[in-house]
């Protein structure tokens, strides 16, 4: 050891990239990871290229990663995971500290994922995709039954789209952020257009409309799509970001990491709520009230969709900022009302208040969309949530999202099992 390094125990210790990639389980470019996401402090070393970290922070940050690893069975803890991404506090959420709501409400969908990604604001930022993407995912996507929901469709998607990509493995931050900006306008220009003329290009609010209407656009309306999208982008570890975090860990690709997201979006509790409180509000505008559509939901032992969510005690800021939008859109009036009338309703019988999903249904039955419609703007728009989760696992040590099994089985070991007799 030289004169002038400090030994182990020091209190001005520093180590070296290799060594802090050692003592934290990691690859070195994981490090600067750590750093870029403020976890981690770094130091030029004195007429050298590389850097120094300090080690009690090195190790503070190493016993911190493994404490979120080591949870008992059977402690009843809930799964806690570290991000920076998306907080929620008093019936508010925010983007990397900034308010989701004010920050959706003035900027595209595309300005707030990047926003989400890095940290930056880049006004104007439009995502394209190359023809050799769009087309794989389009082929594989015309090749499906007519009756594919949309999650499936999309799902396919980026499937395809990852087969078009050989460069998919590299999973440094940018090459993913690249991924990301070519696979989200990859699986909008994927789905069947419902316009003639529809777009491929322009922000991707407007070449999405144009699969989910067959009525062109009015500005209003496409702004509360756009804000719609920007609202949706993430929502904390909801169980399909989890799902991606999970995908992460285990180094899968940014396209697997979708995928995986997208196969538990489509559950009836999660991406696929807005397509039941569409058919509900239908209903309601068609029988003319809600007490009998309500009543019948709660006789079936129905949960009421698009109503309550266990993260916000009161309304749903989500729902609070669309119903405002909305309430400028004439054409949106008879579903409004509908709306509120099933709120009012279900009031009586328990105190819920309006969520996501019912502003989204009043979106989509208002402007000529089917009942699918909601799912897919959830799909696209969590899309870039998705990128932002996986680009933080990737930061964190590999398969740390590996809980262990709490086995209530039978006791071990136990006899073979007899052969089934063959049917006559």
């Amino acid at each position: 050891m030289r004169d002038h390094e400090p030994g182990p125990g020091h209190p001005e210790r520093r180590l070296s990239t290799k060594e802090a990639a050692e003592l934290l389980g990691v690859k070195p470019e994981t490090v600067y990871a750590y750093v870029s996401r403020g976890q981690l402090s770094s130091r030029r070393t004195p007429g050298g290229r590389g850097s120094t970290f300090d080690a009690k922070e090195v190790e503070a940050l190493a016993r911190r990663n493994k404490r979120e690893s080591s949870g008992s069975p059977g402690s009843g803890a809930e799964l806690s995971v570290r991000t920076r991404v998306t907080f929620i506090d008093q019936d508010r959420y925010y983007f990397r500290g900034v308010d989701a709501v004010e920050l959706a409400s003035r900027h595209s969908y595309e300005e707030v994922a990047e926003w989400l990604w890095t940290g930056r604001l880049r006004p104007g930022v439009t995502f394209t995709a190359p023809e050799a993407s769009v087309e794989a995912a389009r082929r594989v996507v015309e090749a499906l039954p007519e009756h594919t929901g949309p999650t499936d469709r999309l799902r396919v998607a980026a499937v395809a789209a990852a087969a078009a990509d050989p460069l998919r493995f590299d999973l440094s931050e940018d090459a993913v952020l690249g991924t990301a900006r070519i696979l989200i306008p990859t699986l909008v220009a994927a789905l069947p257009p419902k316009l003639p003329t529809h777009r491929d290009e322009g922000p991707l609010a407007l070449r999405l409309w144009c699969r989910l209407s067959g009525r062109p656009a009015e500005k209003a309306q496409l702004h509360v799509l756009d804000t719609a999208l920007g609202l949706l982008v993430d929502h904390d570890l909801a169980a399909s970001t989890l799902a991606v975090r999970v995908a992460a860990s285990a180094r899968a690709h940014a396209y697997a990491a979708v995928s995986a997201g997208l196969g538990v979006l489509e559950g009836p509790l999660h991406g696929a709520a807005g397509g039941l409180a569409h058919r509900m509000l239908l209903e309601v505008l068609d029988v003319g009230s809600a007490a009998p559509v309500i009543a019948e939901e709660l006789r079936a032992g129905r949960r009421i969709p698009g109503l309550g969510h266990r993260l916000y005690p009161g309304e749903d800021p989500r729902a609070r900022a669309l119903f405002a939008l909305l309430e400028e859109i004439p054409a949106a009036g008879p579903a409004l009302a509908a709306a509120r009338d099933i709120v009012a309703t279900t009031a009586r019988h328990a105190p819920l208040h309006a969520n996501v999903d019912l502003a989204l249904a009043v979106l989509t039955a208002s402007c000529g969309m089917e009942s699918s419609a909601s799912e897919t703007i959830f799909a696209v728009a969590r899309t870039a949530g998705w990128i932002a989760h996986a680009l933080e696992e990737y930061g964190e040590r590999p398969l740390r999202m590996r809980p262990s099994g709490h086995y209530v089985g039978p006791k071990p070991p136990q006899s073979l099992p007899q052969p089934l007799p063959l049917p006559e």
